[in-house]
């Protein structure tokens, strides 16, 4: 019995991009759906969406189904909140709003097994294949196929970047442009000249380390994205589409004057 590879560290590991969809509906069939069209790596929310453990594990299985990687951004809390979605057998997760190297380092700690970090072991949930993989396998196998993505989102996380970025056991960078515009007072201003430094700072700490860089964009940004050198790229979400449909849908009527 072994874990189930992941799909995005196998591409990365290759040299090749890997390509992301963000689920923020708490609903299996919409991860389904939207991984059946063969993305790389579904993105489930539990930083601000309310999906409880069980409906995520299901959304993890929804995603597996078609090969996909889940990836889970986790609520900053406990050691438990980020193992949580790595025993339901995700692929990856995500901590959003690290500010420092000392951070870094304790997120590796808690999330990686020895000898990178101490994460408490257990094995008998869907990662583990319910205590069917022997624990030094496990263990290996964890550290080996498992990622751990840190969200660089504010800008007191540029002043200890390439400490942040050197940390064992951190593998991908993933630049949030949203919050850091907010931070710096440019709400909504994803072009502004200090975002997109920013940006670029991470994406070559990222490279300058050894790591993986990631980013949100839209299509027609991804080949800009890809010569920044980000090499992980979201490119939309589940709720940006269904509204879209509806809008549409909703004009198309209204023209008929219904």
């Amino acid at each position: 019995m072994k874990m189930r590879p992941s799909k995005v560290l196998r591409k990365l590991r290759a040299g090749q991009p890997v390509v992301c969809a963000k689920f923020n509906l708490a609903d299996p069939r919409a991860v389904e759906i939207g991984c059946a069209y063969g993305f790389d790596c579904a993105w489930m929310d539990n930083e601000h969406v309310p999906t409880d453990w069980l409906l995520l594990e299901n959304m993890v299985r929804a995603a597996k189904i078609h090969d996909t990687d889940a990836m889970v951004r986790v609520s900053r809390g406990s050691y438990s909140d980020y193992v949580r979605p790595l025993e339901m057998d995700a692929a990856g997760i995500m901590v959003p709003h690290l500010m420092s190297a000392a951070e870094a380092r304790q997120v590796v700690r808690m999330t990686k097994f020895h000898p990178v970090g101490r994460r408490p072991i257990d094995g008998g949930n869907l990662d583990g294949f319910f205590c069917q993989i022997p624990s030094r396998e496990y263990i290996e196998q964890a550290n080996r196929e498992r990622f751990l993505c840190i969200q660089i989102e504010d800008p007191e996380a540029l002043k200890e970047l390439d400490e942040i970025a050197a940390v064992p056991g951190i593998d991908i960078l993933l630049f949030g442009a949203g919050d850091f515009a907010h931070a710096i007072g440019k709400l909504g201003v994803a072009n502004a000249p200090e975002v997109v430094a920013a940006r670029r700072a991470v994406a070559q700490a990222a490279k300058r380390h050894g790591k993986w860089a990631g980013v949100l964009a839209s299509p027609a940004d991804i080949p800009a994205r890809r010569e920044e050198g980000f090499q992980f790229i979201s490119v939309g979400a589940d709720v940006i589409g269904l509204c879209l449909y509806f809008e549409d849908l909703a004009r198309a009527v209204e023209k008929l004057g219904v």
